[in-house]
């Protein structure tokens, strides 16, 4: 299994409607790697769901419950989108100025790499903000 952290701004579709909607599909990804990482993802993973602009905060989790496959919003084939289901939210939302203060995650690409949309991240970095979510 691997694990992944997805970015999204809350106006455009945030946590509220994933808990509501338990499975949305993941598009409108325009970057490269980004696309690489969609393309990376196998169901059952676990993804990381992520507030960018307001909260810059983690509100939980999600699995893959697709894997990628054309997005409809493009005519480019190369552009993929997956289906994300909903799985818990955490009691804390972790948040980035939080995260930033553990050496743990310096290297995690939410603080390296900020403006990447799918990004890795791994199972240590994932056990820890879970943890700091519990």
């Amino acid at each position: 299994m691997n694990y992944w952290l997805v970015k999204s701004d809350p106006e455009t579709y945030g946590w509220p409607e994933m808990k509501k909607d338990k499975t949305t599909f993941w598009n409108g990804v325009r970057n490269h790697a980004a696309r690489l990482n969609l393309l990376g993802m196998k169901k059952g993973d676990t993804v990381l769901f992520y507030h960018s602009n307001t909260d810059k905060a983690i509100m939980g989790i999600v699995k893959v419950a697709k894997e990628a496959y054309h997005d409809h919003t493009s005519d480019e084939e190369r552009w993929v989108m997956v289906d994300l289901t909903y799985d818990s939210e955490f009691k804390n939302m972790v948040t980035l100025a939080d995260m930033k203060q553990v050496p743990a995650l310096s290297e995690i690409g939410l603080i390296r790499q900020s403006r990447l949309s799918v990004m890795p991240i791994t199972k240590a970095e994932y056990d820890f903000i879970v943890k700091m979510g519990e």
